[in-house]
């Protein structure tokens, strides 16, 4: 096998671990006396509901929603589709249509959330008073200021009708079990979808200040307090985390070490601006002296300076490739698990020692692609896009760096 071989195979490797078909079924809780709501919501969401009515005996009902082109039939439950990464009508509808369904639970039911990536905006219903086109312009100014999710999504849960507990506040008083596939940093509740049935610990007061750090007008309404932990402590709920960025880090070690790499961790939860640990990680492979996979996931962020087409992955193999160099025995890839690399059409790309060069034949100016953000168009026409479409799962991302001495 070629190291790109190798590179693709560690990326698939990664994400079996963490596909719905895998993490649901073991985690599914009893049958309750009465019935079954199925709500999920999130890129995985039909994966995630499949795995559900494979291997759920009693009757259930329910709601799926995915993005736009990624629906796929089910039996016994809905399968919706929704915008992403910037709402539209479709998601306030779906907003509605899950806490319907939550409103109509009782006491001897179960409502069975199945949470992943991307169900901020699949589900968004915004505050009172706010206009879906406002709050749309705030999330396409928020998703190119470089803020990390977790701020992003402080934000976003202020500013809901659905996120911050209030889907579960919406279902009481019946049970309710969350079985979450994590797609940010930390792993945490309340930043998971931003955290439609957990309390938040983050206040009205943080929200406003994570806009004015990035100097972004702040509506005037649709403002609300979430959950807090004693209204939410008072819950019949169980909330389960199944699979996130450690689980996909883990088998991609596997698949590395089986392939003859000696894998090396470098982080599981990566944060920072795409290029400049992309310069910081290329540093260390230069440094390395024998036949070792660099492995990272998490997530990273792209501060967007132009109207160039990319995402993360992209601008992190990008900044890789310059400060590599070429250097010889490097290859790698960086792709987002979700299989569409920001708002793009690939998960992200391949790099090795002649794409510098490969480049410039074709009269591109690789330092100039990277400063208009154009890393998109450009890894497309080498053929270097990592292609894979909508993967069914979402576990943030995951790089690798192949360096044989």
């Amino acid at each position: 096998m070629t190291a790109r071989q190798d590179l693709e195979s560690i990326f698939l490797a990664a994400l079996a671990a963490c596909h719905p078909s895998r993490v649901v079924p073991a985690q599914l809780p009893e049958p309750p006396r009465g019935r079954t709501f199925v709500l999920a919501l999130g890129k995985a969401a039909c994966g995630m509901a499949r795995a559900v009515v494979e291997n759920w005996e009693a009757p259930l009902s329910g709601l799926a929603v995915v993005p736009h082109g990624a629906a796929e039939p089910l039996e016994r439950i809905e399968c919706i589709t929704a915008g992403h990464p910037v709402p539209d009508e479709a998601s306030v509808a779906a907003a509605g249509h899950l806490l319907a369904l939550a409103e109509e639970a009782g006491v001897e039911d179960l409502v069975l959330v199945l949470l992943s990536g991307g169900a901020s905006a699949l589900a968004c219903l915004p505050g009172e008073g706010l206009a879906l086109a406002d709050k749309q312009a705030l999330t396409s100014a928020l998703l190119h200021s470089g803020a990390p999710i977790e701020e992003i999504n402080t934000v976003r849960r202020h500013l809901s009708r659905i996120k911050g507990g209030r889907l579960a506040r919406a279902a009481q008083p019946a049970r309710i079990v969350t079985l979450a596939i994590s797609d940010v940093v930390g792993d945490r509740p309340e930043d998971i979808g931003s955290g439609p049935t957990v309390a938040d610990p983050t206040t009205l007061a943080d929200a406003r200040a994570i806009l004015d750090r990035y100097g972004i007008a702040a509506p005037r309404s649709g403002w609300s307090e979430t959950v807090k932990p004693d209204e939410a402590a008072e819950w019949n709920a169980d909330y389960r985390l199944i699979a996130g960025g450690r689980s996909a880090i883990e088998a991609a070690a596997a698949e590395a070490a089986g392939l003859g790499w000696e894998p090396q961790v470098i982080d599981v939860h990566a944060t920072g601006e795409a290029r400049l640990v992309a310069a910081q990680h290329a540093e260390l492979a230069k440094r390395i002296d024998r036949r070792t996979a660099l492995i990272s996931g998490g997530e990273l962020t792209v501060t967007v300076s132009s109207h160039g087409r990319g995402g993360p992955n992209r601008e992190y193999a990008l900044a890789v490739a310059l400060a590599l160099g070429g250097a010889p025995g490097i290859t790698g890839l960086a792709a987002d698990t979700d299989g569409i690399d920001g708002m793009g059409d690939a998960a992200g790309a391949f790099i090795d020692p002649t794409t510098l060069a490969r480049a410039r034949a074709l009269k591109l100016d690789p330092a100039s692609v990277l400063t208009t953000n154009d890393s998109g168009p450009f890894f497309a026409v080498l053929g270097d896009a990592f292609v894979t479409g909508p993967t069914g799962t979402n576990v943030n991302d995951l790089r690798v760096i192949l360096v044989d001495p």
